[in-house]
């Protein structure tokens, strides 16, 4: 208890100190706002010079006169043929990247004035057009307006640039210069037609990877959120394999019938590798055979690790390609190099799970430790890997916790739903069986800042486990209402469940050690539907929470942020530091060790260990930048971990498990369970109407949040979508699409 009471005096003091810095900075709003609007503008006219480029790119006027110019004034001894290719598709990216990361840094600072508009009935401003769902029912899944335009302009592009690129080339094939290669005109359209295609694939190749970075500083720079973006890289790479597989059959027929299947087997030192082409290709079906449904379902494992081949597929394309072309698909790359190699420096660190509680709907709440200076938005993600289970396997859970409710503790709430986490529940479920669980943790990665209080009205539409992510957010709003007397919308939450064993997810709302306040004051609203059981009396008596403790390990953590309580300023600086150290780092090979070698008319420089170089410089480059920064906040972080465990120490001895369950038990009779329960209606016996209780919706403006099955995620949608709903503003929460 003593633990809870210095937990509730910091928050105090934490909003003591909010609302000084709101009383005493009201010019740093301006500032801040100046300071984005100029960011925006910046990026705006670097996305748009660079989609320029891309549209341009086919003509013969940019071939002809705009790139040789550009080459015969950037090309050199340091930079070669790659030096145009770096200016023109790589640079823009990656400097909106490091703006991106200096407006998200400004924004968390700004969100503070941005949310005081809140108070007293104010609400926030927000952007709804192109929001409402276009399409619910079909391959695309449900898609916004804002979502269908973009995919139309994506395929205008690809269409565009295929058909400029087939009207030159044919327009220099004749009867004549066919005869002198010894083939017919159609042969010779048919070679053009397949290059073309290996040009055109190489556009969704660039833009792959960019919804995949889990830490970009671009997806939240334009409002998206990693897992929301998993249903773009799907659409990329179907596009992408489409098109890949038509560009490798349409050159085994040409070969086919010019008699030179031989030319299968080459692999130049100079120029186009056919053989590294044919690998690329045949990796990437393998990678794309195991992502139908029906097998990534039925067979996950194999679509897992068969997805970590996407490492080949890239080393073997730039072989194909060469680099110099292959820096036009980098900059989508290159970030996600330095994202995936800063979570592989947090995964080394073994997070100190201090708690779980098993469910009687068969799943368990972990309860990490964590730091002071890791914050964190509802609706965030992590992923956990547990080597006792899988060594390989990483898992993404919502995280129910609050960062500002629960400044030492990050919680996630696993259902036992597939086989990774039936182990996980299995080995739980019997308390004397562990002391101890190694539990390695990515993240959280979620929102930069959120926008509920601009809603009159929220309604919340849950199936099973999908409950979790409203946890997050009814948390948030209890630490606006109670601490920050913040006005908060009304909420309504809708849950369907199988049996009542499931009502326990209930019991997750309020935080397991209770709330100091009262939250009659938040005007929540529970419907729960059973929709197996016929009525209460048809189940045995309710099972109670098991409640493991765990012991602590010199070897374990508390959880924190890899890149310090600044992340994205450090992100920004990796992302540039990075990129010139490998400037300078390929100018020097370039002009002292390849350029000699290449203007010797003797010998040309090997183009795949030349690729190979530029890898390799790629990769130091990288860890260089992230092992600095990563270094520089190690020190931090292990200043606070210190005190985290001095706090740990001074509290009941963790084998004290009697004493906690007691004080746990104690808290869920206090008076904000007691409240909850009250505002709980329980249904059984058939699921809810959602388009009646949606359509009933009274108000101008409604949030309507759904989280679960398809159907119940298309069924909202449908509704929401509905000329009838003009007022409700829909967003789904889903890790597939």
């Amino acid at each position: 208890m003593n633990t809870n009471r210095r937990r509730r005096s910091e928050q105090v003091t934490n909003q003591e100190m909010d609302e000084e810095v709101l009383k005493k900075s009201p010019p740093s709003q301006e500032k801040y706002g100046r300071a984005q609007f100029a960011i925006r503008l910046m990026v705006l006219v670097l996305f748009l010079a660079w989609v320029f480029v891309w549209v341009v790119a086919p003509t013969d006027t940019y071939k002809q006169i705009w790139l040789p110019q550009l080459k015969a004034k950037i090309n050199s001894s340091y930079f070669g043929k790659q030096g145009a290719t770096l200016l023109l598709f790589t640079v823009p990216i990656l400097f909106i990247a490091v703006l991106g990361s200096i407006y998200l840094h400004i924004a968390k600072k700004y969100n503070y004035f941005k949310m005081e508009r809140s108070k007293n009935g104010k609400k926030c401003e927000g952007v709804f057009i192109g929001k409402r769902p276009m399409l619910v029912r079909g391959p695309l899944g449900i898609v916004s307006g804002t979502e269908l335009a973009l995919l139309f302009m994506f395929i205008v592009l690809l269409v565009w640039s295929f058909s400029n690129y087939l009207n030159n080339s044919f327009a220099k094939i004749s009867q004549k210069s066919a005869a002198e290669d010894g083939e017919k005109v159609w042969q010779k359209k048919l070679d053009k037609s397949a290059l073309m295609l290996g040009k055109v694939g190489n556009i969704c190749l660039a833009m792959l990877f960019f919804p995949v970075t889990r830490g970009s500083s671009l997806l939240p720079l334009v409002g998206l959120k990693s897992e929301s973006c998993i249903k773009y890289h799907i659409w990329l790479g179907n596009m992408l394999m489409t098109i890949f597989t038509a560009h490798g059959l349409c050159y085994i027929i040409y070969w086919a019938v010019t008699n030179q299947l031989s030319k299968m087997l080459e692999w130049k030192k100079t120029g186009i590798s056919n053989v590294a082409g044919e690998l690329t290709l045949l990796i990437g079906l393998l990678m794309w055979l195991t992502t139908f449904p029906r097998i990534r379902r039925k067979a996950f494992e194999l679509f897992f690790y068969t997805h970590h081949l996407y490492i080949l597929f890239i080393v073997l394309f730039i072989f194909h390609v060469g680099i110099s072309y292959a820096c036009i698909m980098l900059p989508g790359f290159y970030l996600f190099l330095v994202d995936r190699y800063l979570r592989f420096l947090q995964s080394r660190q073994r997070a100190r799970l201090v708690s779980a509680r098993v469910l009687p709907c068969e799943a368990v709440e972990l309860n990490f430790s964590k730091t002071h200076g890791l914050t964190y938005n509802p609706t965030s993600i992590v992923f956990i890997n547990i080597p006792s289970i899988s060594k390989l396997q990483w898992h993404p859970f919502t995280v129910t916790s609050n960062s500002n409710l629960e400044p030492e503790i990050l919680s996630v709430v696993i259902k036992s739903e597939g086989a990774w986490s039936q182990k996980l529940y299995q080995m739980l479920s019997v308390p004397s069986a562990i002391d101890h669980l190694n539990v390695h943790v990515e993240g959280p990665y979620g929102p930069v800042s959120t926008d509920y209080l601009r809603h009159e009205t929220l309604v919340m539409i849950s199936g099973g486990s999908g409950i979790t992510p409203f946890v997050s957010i009814i948390r948030e709003l209890i630490y606006l209402n109670i601490t920050l007397r913040y006005r908060t919308p009304k909420l309504t939450l809708i849950c369907a469940f199988k049996n009542t064993s499931c009502l326990s997810m209930l019991d997750m709302i309020l935080p397991s050690y209770g709330i100091n306040g009262d939250i009659s004051s938040l005007q929540l609203q529970i419907e729960a539907y059973i929709t197996r059981e016929e009525d209460l009396k048809q189940n045995n008596s309710p099972i109670p929470l098991q409640s493991i403790w765990f012991k602590p390990n010199q070897k374990d953590s508390p959880i924190s942020t890899i890149l310090g309580p600044n992340s994205w300023v450090w992100l920004g600086a990796i992302i540039s530091s990075s990129f010139i150290i490998f400037i300078i780092l390929i100018g020097m090979i370039n002009h002292y060790y390849i350029f000699p070698v290449d203007h010797n008319t003797n010998k040309i420089f090997s183009y795949p260990l030349k690729s190979s170089i530029n890898m390799l410089v790629i990769c130091v480059s990288i860890a260089m930048g992230a092992s600095i920064a990563v270094l520089w906040n190690k020190k931090q972080n292990a200043k606070e971990a210190k005190k985290v465990q001095n706090m740990e120490g001074s509290s009941p001895s963790v084998g004290s498990t009697n004493f906690k369950v007691c004080d746990i038990e104690r808290e869920l009779e206090s008076l904000p369970n007691q409240i909850l329960a009250n505002a709980t209606n329980v249904h059984y016996a058939g699921r809810p109407d959602l388009r009646r209780l949606l359509l009933e919706l009274k108000g101008s403006n409604a949030g309507v949040l759904v989280s679960g099955p398809k159907e119940m995620r298309q069924e909202v949608a449908s509704v929401c979508s509905s000329n009838l709903a003009e007022n409700l503003h829909f967003e789904s929460f889903s890790f597939n699409w």
